[in-house]
């Protein structure tokens, strides 16, 4: 009887134990990111008729190539933060038959931040910034006193000559 009271105890105790470590504040969970960072510049990078190299030279390697589908790229991208909810960004390049650039599709529009969207600006607005009152001219710089560590160094800039760099001969491939 008291062999089964302790060890029931004890279970509960580790089940607590364990329970309370899957969601105790101040535990640290990491961000884990997966797939191929794909940025607004990137996306406005893009024209159409652009090679696949072209492509591949500013999105890098695509995660999915399907072998169905060879003319389409995808390039996807989550980001689960430590235990908060996990987002998601896609986007798709399409190619004709001739190995250019056709369109995208996907969460990135071009032209389009997503900064400007949420806000609702129009794209290519400038930004409206407070005027300025107290504009300061800058100073015009006073010459250094004749003697002083200033004027030293001045002096011994303006007398620096240039050296050519030597250039190495090239070696002989000839064969012997």
């Amino acid at each position: 009887m008291q062999n089964t009271k302790l060890l029931l105890t004890s279970f509960t105790f580790v089940g607590l134990l364990a329970l309370a470590g899957c969601s105790f504040p101040g535990v640290y969970k990491i961000d884990i990111q997966q797939g191929n960072v794909v940025t607004q510049d990137m996306i406005d990078q893009l024209r159409p008729g652009m090679t696949r190299r072209q492509v591949r030279f500013i999105m890098g390697n695509p995660l999915l190539t399907d072998t169905f589908h060879a003319d389409r790229w995808d390039y996807l991208y989550s980001l689960q933060p430590g235990g908060g909810e996990r987002q998601q960004e896609r986007i798709s390049v399409i190619f004709n038959p001739n190995d250019q650039l056709v369109s995208l599709s996907g969460d990135f529009r071009p032209g389009v931040s997503r900064d400007e969207a949420i806000l609702g600006k129009e794209p290519g607005t400038p930004p409206v910034t407070a005027p300025v009152e107290n504009t300061e001219q800058p100073k015009p710089e006073t010459p250094a006193k004749p003697g002083s560590l200033l004027d030293q160094i001045q002096k011994d800039v303006d007398g620096v000559q240039t050296v050519p760099v030597p250039t190495p001969t090239p070696l002989d491939a000839s064969p012997q």
